[in-house]
């Protein structure tokens, strides 16, 4: 079987890309909740409890910008604030297990086809497909940045 070029890697990554973007969007509409909402819950799922300056760096919010969001977010039942163990003047957020019984069907669907494409991976191409998508986000995470320091200058 021949290989994919690299534009049809490129070209297959961004349909991935755009095709997650429109099940987010979905997601969204189905829960109620906003994009920026979704995004604290995504991150709160895969990096679990933060404190809300470190959510905060994660969706380039100021101070006042997330504590509304997390205000939202824990009256709505999906995240609840706890004393931080080891400062005592900051809190850690985590969501509930409200959101996570709440999660769409779809959701859990897409998270379990996700990981049986993982587990479908060649062993001996794991760590390229690993490498390549490492390679592939590091660039969008730097844009990310150089956007948020240029915007943040007057």
């Amino acid at each position: 079987m021949p290989s994919a070029s690299a534009s049809a890697i490129g070209e297959q990554l961004h349909r991935f890309g755009l095709a997650r973007d429109r099940f987010r969007a979905a997601i969204c509409r189905s829960t109620g909740l906003a994009e920026r909402e979704l995004d604290a819950l995504e991150y709160l799922e895969r990096d679990g409890p933060l404190t809300q300056r470190e959510l905060g760096e994660r969706l380039s919010l100021t101070s006042g910008g997330v504590t509304l969001l997390i205000d939202r977010l824990e009256r709505a039942g999906w995240v609840r604030r706890t004393p931080h163990p080891a400062d005592r003047r900051a809190v850690l957020l985590e969501l509930t297990e409200e959101a996570i019984r709440a999660q769409p069907p779809a959701l859990d669907h897409y998270h379990r086809a996700v990981a049986a494409a993982a587990r479908a991976i060649p062993p001996e191409h794991a760590d390229a497909v690993a490498d390549f998508l490492a390679n592939a986000t590091a660039p969008a995470a730097e844009g990310a940045a150089v956007l948020r320091t240029s915007r943040a200058k007057p």
